[in-house]
């Protein structure tokens, strides 16, 4: 039963936590802070046999300019648009407001298909909020409260019905479409496209990184050809990490938009620590980083952190640095950039270093490209033959040193896992071999093996002496 249902209401009457519960999971962003979400936020939600697709959208304001008020209506306006059924949800401990009647009015003038719900209404508290909303002229309302889990019975009547409506309404599609089809070109199973069995069929998990205001957002928006995520000149728009799926030349792409992340010690507010998280945990679901940066303060402190985390999560790296159309001195920046990354990141030596301009889209396609070819050297698998041929050249090109007057032995090597990419090496003494011939080793890979830009990892393991003592 494919719909998509999306939530929509003033700020702060529980639209984010009953989205949470829907998908299963605390993704969105809550607090007790109105005007916390701002970008509409999509998931696959389950309400017992139920399966649909939920929209969790910004808190509905009386803005109808360029603020970022407006804009955010304007985001969730799209929503309405394209959603099967709209929950529009009031607080019944706060009643029905002046701004509850007017969004009211708006969804029945529209014609969009609402269930009125009465969120909070656990405990007598929520009873005459509960009465007044029959007012709204939306139908019986439906008593919930999504942080208990009160009243879902309920909701899954309402859910069931509407999508027993729009499963009718695809079938009856469906049936035109089958006609349409049958009237074309005769397909062959070979034609039929088989379940992906490698990583490089998948989606790529593309997440995009950065400081505030570089233009993450803007980025986004521009590759996939709408105005899915708010922008603006304020710094900060965006708090939750959010997904979207889309296809660059055939190849299905996730896309995570994420808040900016600023120095840990300018970090003073709730919202902001839950944003950062939420960065911190796209990263650490994404396949490849495109670090975002600023092309007139380019790699500053907090970028260098910024890729030095996604390195240590093991995820490839891609770097941008936006706003190029508005450089001056372009060669010079540019051999700058360059140099600052060689020196500044050498555990991701050799990451894709490019310029782009999210406002005029220079250089994006090519963006999309390296963040794809860095996935497959992500992914690498080098046999365990050619390794240790390798390691033999290695060795007796620059033998590792000798400790306590004994030779360390590099004995034998396979690759224990890709993405990323990590080795093993049996050794006679594993614990004394020092970080520097360590260093020559992950180097020697990324040359001989052509695994530039990408975390590598070499474990170093002995042989355990069964005569020592425990």
């Amino acid at each position: 039963m494919a719909f998509t249902v999306a939530l929509v209401g003033r700020p702060n009457v529980g639209k984010s936590t009953l989205f949470n519960r829907l998908v299963g999971r605390k993704v969105a962003l809550v607090d007790d802070r109105p005007g916390v979400t701002r970008d509409r936020r999509e998931g696959d939600a389950r309400l017992s046999d139920l399966r649909f697709r939920v929209v969790d959208t910004a808190g509905l304001e009386e803005a109808f300019d360029d603020s970022l008020e407006a804009r955010m209506r304007r985001q969730t306006e799209v929503a309405v648009r394209e959603a099967d059924l709209v929950l529009f949800m009031i607080d019944a401990r706060a009643g029905v407001t002046p701004l509850d009647e007017t969004f009211g009015s708006w969804l029945r003038r529209i014609g969009a298909k609402v269930a009125l719900v009465a969120n909070k209404a656990e405990g007598r508290a929520g009873e005459g909020g509960l009465l007044e909303a029959f007012g709204l002229g939306l139908g019986e309302p439906l008593a919930l409260s999504a942080e208990h889990g009160d009243g879902l019975a309920g909701l899954y009547a309402v859910l069931r019905k509407a999508g027993a409506t729009n499963a009718a309404e695809a079938a009856r599609l469906a049936d035109r479409a089958e006609i349409e089809v049958d009237l074309g070109e005769e397909v062959t199973e070979e034609e039929v496209a088989a379940p992906a069995t490698d990583y490089s069929a998948r989606p790529l998990r593309l997440a995009i990184v950065g400081r505030p205001n570089v233009g993450k957002s803007t980025l986004i928006n521009r590759l996939i050809g709408q105005e899915r995520l708010l922008t603006g000149p304020e710094a900060g728009i965006t708090r939750d990490s959010i997904s979207v799926d889309w296809e660059f030349n055939g190849r299905k792409v996730i896309l995570f938009d994420t808040a900016g992340l600023r120095r840990q010690s300018r970090v003073d507010e709730k919202i902001e620590r839950l944003s950062a998280a939420e960065t911190r945990r796209a990263i650490d679901f994404a396949e490849v980083v495109i670090l975002l940066l600023d092309a007139e303060q380019m790699l500053e402190k907090q970028d260098l952190t910024i890729a030095r985390r996604a390195a240590e999560e093991g995820r490839a790296v891609v770097i941008a640095a936006n706003k190029w159309d508005a450089v001056v001195d372009r060669p010079e920046a540019l051999a700058r950039l360059h140099d600052r990354v060689e020196f500044s990141l050498p555990q991701i030596k050799g990451v894709p270093v490019l310029t782009v301009s999210a406002k005029d889209g220079r250089n994006l396609d090519r963006m999309i490209e390296e963040a794809f070819a860095i996935r497959d050297i992500w992914s690498k698998r080098i046999s365990t033959s050619k390794l240790n041929d390798w390691l033999s050249y290695m060795t007796e090109a620059h033998p590792p040193p000798m400790v306590r007057g004994r030779r360390i032995r590099l004995k034998f090597m396979t690759q224990a896992k890709t993405r990323p990419p990590g080795f093993m090496i049996s050794a006679n003494m594993a614990e004394d071999l020092p970080d520097d011939y360590r260093r020559y080793l992950i180097n020697g890979l990324r040359e001989d093996f052509g695994m530039a830009g990408v975390p590598i990892r070499i474990m170093i393991r002995g042989k355990k002496n069964p005569f020592a003592e425990e």
